[in-house]
């Protein structure tokens, strides 16, 4: 079934600009090491309170000249020593790119080393746009959003065992639109025929919710089983409307944060698709992150940053900059999938750039600057 509802409360959120920055009137003490202030001279605060951690992200062993990574799509963290990288592939320098021996789907450790390659699934991928673990999976499943788009690879939802042997489920329909404006003049595709789909959230009882996405404006609902349970949305600019849905979260009391990309907002749903809110001015957001203490975090892809907002959509802080790869560590370009790992470290995927950036917490750093570990809801 379809939910919809055009209550409109509009947020209002204060727009800031700079490199790292925080919004009102808190102060910060000094840091401090065994007690003594540490003073710390020049600097532009371009990771806010974290530190880049410099040459991280290394070719893969295949990657002889002219060969480097493609688009750096989506990251997500198994543990502090297990890092799950989605990539479009290999690109030559000039951006062609390579036919064979293509990287897709790699692991990589603590140190950016690669330890896997699933290589078995360089047929089933072609444009892996987000990859996932769920925090309610005892098995740790990966799960794949794969956008398809060549290749023969068509559109679909990929669910891989922990270590990639085995592909355990498979949603998406071989028969999909080609188009944006095909998808676009079917306001009802069929629960499993996508437009570009974009995004995943979870819910504790192993539901999930798909973005779909880039064509089909719309949030899909599923059990664990993949079996369709419902739908909202539509193209448009109004409550309840999408243009690209790109970005999907949930809070404690079950709220569903959308990052309505092309509209440059966040709407706010209950789990049943009933509009609640939406904040307004967001640049370019791609993601949504909400951690452990609540607070939401927001990856702008053109700003290049990574925007802290409270559960009343107050911007609070910010930080992240835009630079070319190897220009200083930490850089961002597009940024388009965030994760965290147990021991704090940020890991931040670069679309355009091709890398995936770690950041590491400053020594004293404000926690109210750090991001957390993912929120997990209880039953």
């Amino acid at each position: 079934m379809k939910r919809r509802s055009y209550v409109t409360s509009l947020v209002t959120v204060v727009g800031f600009f700079g490199l790292a920055g925080c919004v009102g009137d808190r102060t910060t003490a000094a840091p401090e090491i065994d007690g003594a202030p540490v003073v710390v001279k020049g600097g532009d605060a371009r990771n806010g309170a974290y530190i880049g951690v410099s040459d991280w992200w290394k070719p893969a062993p295949d990657h002889e000249e002219p060969w480097t990574w493609g688009e750096v799509s989506g990251v997500a963290v198994d543990n502090p020593n297990r890092i799950i990288v989605a990539v479009w592939g290999d690109r030559s320098r000039d951006g062609t790119e390579r036919e064979a021996g293509s990287n897709y789907l790699v692991v990589v450790d603590r140190d950016g080393k690669m330890i896997e390659r699933w290589s078995q699934w360089d047929e089933t991928l072609n444009k892996p746009h987000q990859v996932y673990i769920s925090p309610y999976d005892p098995d740790r499943h990966v799960w794949v959003v794969e956008r398809g788009g060549g290749r023969g690879v068509h559109m679909q939802i990929l669910k891989f065992t922990n270590d990639g042997s085995e592909l355990v489920m498979r949603l998406g329909e071989p028969d999909h639109p080609t188009t944006r404006e095909e998808a676009r003049a079917n306001p009802n595709p069929g629960p499993y025929t996508y437009g570009e789909p974009a995004v995943l959230a979870f819910l504790p009882d192993g539901s999930f919710l798909l973005g779909d996405g880039y064509w089909h404006t719309r949030i899909v609902k599923y059990s664990a089983d993949g079996e369709y349970l419902m739908e909202w949305g539509e193209v448009g600019s109004g409550p309840g409307q999408f243009d690209l849905v790109h970005g999907l979260a949930v809070d404690r009391g079950r709220r569903v944060y959308v990052a309505d990309r092309r509209n440059n907002r966040i709407q706010i749903f209950t789990e049943e698709g009933e509009f609640l809110d939406q904040w307004p001015d967001i640049t370019d957001p791609v993601g949504v992150f909400i951690d452990e203490y609540d607070a939401v975090w927001v990856l702008s892809a053109t700003l290049n940053r990574i925007l802290k907002y409270n559960l009343d959509g107050e911007l609070e802080y910010y930080w992240g900059t835009y630079g070319p790869q190897g220009s200083f560590a930490g850089s961002l370009s597009r940024p388009h999938q965030m994760d965290v790992d147990a021991e704090g470290n940020v890991f931040i995927a670069s679309w355009s750039g091709g890398w995936l950036s770690k950041f590491a917490p400053q020594p004293g750093a404000d926690p109210r600057r750090l991001v957390g570990r993912g929120l997990v809801l209880s039953d």
